[in-house]
């Protein structure tokens, strides 16, 4: 009997297979990436950064060009392939403790500048390649290894929202926060990823996608449990949505 192939991996990937602890959700979100990347056309004129954290393995696993740049330091090094490189899809992929923390400064005057690049922005509000330390998105009251007793406004202030912050930088073109918690919510990701390459390419300025994301090891979860309560506890505090489309003439009042 003949059989028919209905599902293959994309190309965007390589075909090593992924070392992300189970039911993280970074293997969701390369896989997004590299559709898009492929569906666009971009795949061999694409140039990846990968910072430092869990997000420093994409190297081996998206299948375009990729660099490896310093703690936080990605949005510099993306800053420099693009002006060299211009027509180059030019992407960085980071995590909460690379981009929130050490490459703050980086991220925003990447955005002030209105560099022409799409930032993979992943927060799981923890640190977890490193041992689970609190993180600048670490939720009120979550435990972690440095926070043993949760995180407490007094002493550690609240948590970061990356995109709203970014939504009042006149360089930012286009800004969303996503979630891949289920199927409906992984369309209108891929779909937020389309759209920030589309205004890269067409020259619209600094794009960034945020992806609320799992860490059930460092969370002390199942995967199941990890989705959900990204769910219940941070979507609430990170609300989704798009936060600056100037893609759409929106004025940056």
């Amino acid at each position: 009997m003949k059989t028919e192939t209905v599902y293959k991996p994309t190309h965007g990937l390589t075909d090593r297979d992924l070392s992300y602890c189970p039911g993280c959700t970074h293997g969701i979100i390369h896989k997004l990436v590299g559709e898009v990347l492929v569906e666009k056309g971009l795949l061999d004129e694409a140039v990846g950064v990968a910072s430092v954290g869990c997000s420093v393995l994409s190297y081996e696993f998206f299948n375009c060009d990729m660099h490896q740049a310093a703690h936080g330091r990605a949005p510099a090094v993306a800053t420099g392939i693009k002006r060299v490189r211009p027509e180059h899809a030019v992407f960085t992929y980071q995590g909460d403790g690379d981009l929130a923390s050490i490459g703050l400064s980086e991220v925003v005057h990447a955005a002030h500048r209105g560099e022409n690049i799409t930032v993979i922005f992943v927060n799981n509000a923890i640190y977890g390649m490193t041992g689970g330390q609190m993180a600048p998105t670490t939720l009120i009251d979550q435990k972690t290894t440095t926070s043993p007793l949760g995180r407490k406004k007094e002493g550690a202030g609240e948590p970061i929202r990356i995109s709203e912050m970014l939504a009042t930088i006149p360089g930012a073109a286009y800004l969303e926060r996503v979630s891949v918690h289920d199927p409906k919510h992984i369309r209108k990701a891929k779909k937020a990823i389309e759209k920030a390459f589309d205004a890269q390419m067409n020259k619209q300025g600094f794009t960034l996608v945020e992806f609320i994301s799992t860490c059930p090891i460092n969370w002390g979860m199942n995967p199941k449990d990890s989705i959900d309560w990204s769910v219940e506890h941070m979507i609430p505090y990170y609300p989704l949505g798009v936060f600056k489309d100037k893609t759409k003439g929106d004025s940056d009042d």
